[in-house]
């Protein structure tokens, strides 16, 4: 009955998590489109929100990845897998709060790998599947895309520079609704298998799957739908630091950081690398900037931003080791997973009511 209860808590807490996920990375979606005033805030997001749903529907390699190459199943407990996800949604919130673009998926992953190395210790930790499936493409997927749209917009102005601006706008804006789309299906395809990868795991772990399972659909559906309503419900604060802050963006940059965007994360998820959409798209975007002059780029803001992208997997590490010691405090059946729950929620609900009483900076539509 205690592990019953442990996985439906394991189960909530990851669809959770890819709420936040949805809603921590709608930025990375939507605010190139908003920006450059392709579209408006609310028909950019719903349209995300769709393609993200049926994105996750594309293909389960980066599920596998996160499940049987990051940490080894035969020492997880969901325990472990609730304690990383409880790391993982703290420092979503906390870089929510400081409007700080950083990696979800990143988050994830140190979040259980911190839980898995106090429970078993380093041992737990396939250290080839995180140095080759996450650490090298958390360094070369954004220096791509920055290389991509660097060279796209160099492409761009040479090509259109001297026709009539407004037709220029005109065409890129709508283009931007093309490039949009394929990276928020891009987006599905990639973050929404981290949390059907985590729930495989916890499964596996507690016995209902064999090693080595696919994720069964009841998984792929309810990810889908948690990252799509994530993804809907939009984290504003967010999309301004994406979208206006490091550049000062036109349609054409848009275009290119879009299109970047989608084909790093495409080709990633084919090879089944849990990519950071966000270090991607940002990376675009300084490429898109860069590519019409260094100074375009608002460094000190872009060095905030890698700044959070070095501290997340440790710090996620720290917060999902430290909640698992604290879950052992109180046996290894169901009272830890369910006290850390009530505290999380209470400061989660906590947290949304400062900020909605402070006022969130909203886009103009």
């Amino acid at each position: 009955m205690s592990a019953d209860v442990i996985m439906v808590i394991v189960v909530a807490t990851a669809l959770a998590f890819d709420f936040t996920n949805g809603f921590h990375d709608t930025a990375n979606v939507v605010a190139t489109s908003i920006s450059t005033r392709a579209a408006k805030p609310s028909t950019a997001i719903a349209i995300a929100a769709l393609l993200n749903f049926a994105g996750a529907f594309i293909s389960i390699s980066v599920a596998a990845t996160v499940a049987n190459d990051v940490v080894d199943a035969g020492v997880i407990t969901p325990t472990v897998v609730f304690a990383g996800l409880i790391g993982a949604i703290a420092w979503n919130l906390i870089t929510w709060w400081f409007a700080l673009p950083s990696s979800s998926s990143h988050a994830l992953i140190g979040g259980v790998v911190g839980s898995a190395v106090i429970a078993s210790g380093f041992d737990a930790v396939l250290a080839d599947g995180v140095i080759g499936k996450v650490l090298i493409p958390a360094i070369v997927a954004p220096l791509l895309a920055f290389a991509v749209a660097g060279i796209a917009i160099g492409l761009v102005y040479r090509i259109v520079g001297r026709q009539r601006p407004g037709t220029v706008t005109r065409g890129f804006r709508y283009g931007q609704l093309v490039s949009g789309g394929l990276l928020a299906l891009a987006h599905g395809t990639n973050d929404a298998q981290k949390t059907m990868g985590v729930i495989t795991l916890a499964l596996i772990a507690n016995g209902s799957l064999g090693a080595d399972a696919d994720p069964p659909f009841w998984v792929i559906v309810s990810a889908a739908t948690a990252i799509a309503l994530g993804t809907y419900s939009g984290g504003w604060r967010i999309i301004r630091t994406t979208g206006t802050r490091i550049i000062k963006m036109d349609a054409a940059q848009g275009f290119s950081a879009q299109g970047a965007g989608a084909a790093v994360i495409l080709s990633s998820t084919h090879f089944g690398f849990p990519l950071s959409t966000t270090h991607v798209i940002n990376g675009g975007v300084m490429g898109a900037g860069a590519g019409k002059r260094l100074s375009a780029v608002r460094w000190g803001v872009a060095g905030n931003i890698m700044v959070a992208w070095l501290l997340t997997l440790p710090a996620a590490a720290a917060i999902g080791g430290a909640t698992y010691a604290v879950t052992e405090i109180f046996g290894s059946g169901a009272v830890g997973p369910v006290i850390v729950s009530v505290i999380a929620l209470a400061a989660s609900a906590m947290l949304f009511n400062r900020r909605s009483q402070q006022g969130a900076p909203l886009p103009a539509s």
